[in-house]
C-alpha cells in the first residue's frame, strides 16, 4: 500500500470529498488540525461524485491532490451502532475495486481521536440508491462492512485522473439495528454528526504521513 508522494519535500493538496451540505458543514465547522484542505460538496450519488470530482481535479492546484471520499455511511455488520467509524481496506462498485492508501495510519489516527469509539476496517461497497432490509444483508454477506453512494465513484474518478493517495472515512449513521427509519435515530444522527464535525484532524495526520520514507 501507499499512494505516490510528491517531490520536493512538500506534499500535494488534500481534498475531501462528501455529498450532503450537512457532511460539508460538519466537516468545515471542526477543529482544522493541519494545513490547508478543500472539502468538496459533490452532490448525491455515484453519477454527482463522478461529475464533481473530475471537474476539481481539473484545476491546477489539485494536481496530484491526495483524496478522501466521507461524510455518512450504513454499516451493514451486526453490532454496529451510529458514530462508529468505517476506515475503508478497498471500495466496490460494479466498475470494480479501488484499494485504499495509508489504511494502519488513519485507523491509528482515528483511534486516538476518538477514544472509546469503535472503528471498522474493511470493504466499503457503493450503491446508487438507500439500501434497506434484505438488500442490506445481501451486501453483508459478500464481506462488505459499510455502504454509501458515493466513496467508490469518488477514488475510482481520483484514479482517473491521475496516480494520487485515496482513502474513504465514513461514520456509520444508520446500522442494522438502528434504521434511519426509526425515531431513535434522530440521536444517532446527532452522535454521528459530532464524531463527523471532528475527524478532519485524522485526515491531516494521514496527509502528512505521505510525506515519510518508505519502510
Amino acid at each position: 500500500m501507499g499512494g505516490p508522494r510528491p517531490s520536493g519535500g512538500t506534499p500535494a493538496g488534500l481534498l475531501v470529498a462528501c455529498a450532503l451540505g450537512i457532511e460539508q458543514f460538519a466537516l468545515r465547522s471542526g477543529p482544522r488540525g493541519g494545513g490547508p484542505v478543500t472539502v468538496l460538496r459533490t452532490g448525491m450519488g455515484p453519477k454527482a461524485a463522478e461529475t464533481a470530482l473530475g471537474r476539481a481535479l481539473v484545476r491546477e492546484e489539485m494536481r496530484g491532490a491526495a483524496v478522501v471520499a466521507s461524510g455518512f455511511c450504513a454499516g451493514l455488520a451486526p453490532g454496529m451502532h451510529p458514530g462508529d467509524l468505517v476506515v475503508a481496506e478497498e471500495t466496490r462498485s460494479a466498475h470494480g475495486t479501488t484499494a485504499c492508501d495509508g489504511v494502519p495510519v488513519l485507523v491509528d489516527a482515528v483511534s486516538r481521536l476518538f477514544p472509546g469509539r469503535t472503528v471498522h476496517t474493511g470493504p466499503l461497497t457503493g450503491s446508487d440508491h438507500v439500501v434497506r432490509g434484505a438488500e442490506r444483508a445481501a451486501l453483508a454477506a459478500t464481506g462488505a462492512i459499510a455502504v454509501d453512494m458515493e466513496s467508490a465513484a469518488t477514488l475510482c474518478t481520483a484514479l482517473r485522473h491521475g496516480p494520487r493517495p485515496v482513502a474513504a472515512v465514513r461514520v456509520v449513521v444508520d446500522a442494522p439495528e438502528h434504521e434511519l427509519v426509526r425515531v431513535a435515530t434522530v440521536r444517532g444522527g446527532i452522535s454521528a454528526f459530532r464524531v463527523l464535525r471532528a475527524v478532519l484532524p485524522a485526515f491531516h495526520e494521514w496527509h502528512r504521513s505521505l510525506l515519510l520514507p518508505r519502510r
